[in-house]
This record gives C-alpha cells, sequence and structure tokens, in this order.
C-alpha cells in the first residue's frame, strides 16, 4: 500500500502542482523547504491527502516537519490509516 501511497502523490504533485508528468521525483527530495510546493498548494495536497487516502489532518500539522518530502508524507499517511 505505501508504494500506492507514494505514486499517488508523486504523480498528483508533478501533475497538479509542477505541471510536468514526466518528472520523477525523490523519495527524500524537499517539497516545501525547496520551494516545489507552495503555502498555496500545500493546503490543495492536505485536501487531496484527506480525500484519497481517508485521513484527518490538522491545520497545525501542514508544515514542513510533516510534508516536506514524499517519504515524510507516506509515512504520515500510512500512520493515520
Amino acid at each position: 500500500m505505501t508504494d500506492t501511497i507514494f505514486e499517488k502523490l508523486a504523480t498528483y504533485i508533478t501533475t497538479e502542482f509542477l505541471k510536468q508528468p514526466g518528472r520523477i521525483l525523490k523519495p527524500d527530495e524537499p517539497l516545501l523547504s525547496s520551494g516545489l510546493v507552495d503555502s498555496f498548494h500545500l493546503v490543495d495536497l492536505s485536501l487531496f491527502v484527506e480525500s484519497n487516502f481517508g485521513v484527518r489532518i490538522d491545520d497545525a500539522e501542514l508544515n514542513a516537519s510533516s510534508f516536506d518530502n514524499l517519504d515524510q508524507l507516506t509515512k504520515f499517511i500510512k500512520d493515520r490509516q
């Protein structure tokens, strides 16, 4: 299931935010701290996570310690399911 989570997140980010569907994101590639994902996209990403993976995210959790790379985000989702 983790690979599916990772793949869905990567596809969503590269397609919707970066507009580069062929881009490969590394599991540890910084998203927020590098500026690939901005604060507006972060809200969209959290809504995507909630609706697609059935987890609840509090506003206070929308930060780089939970969402800065795909590994962190995948683990966050897996821990909540």
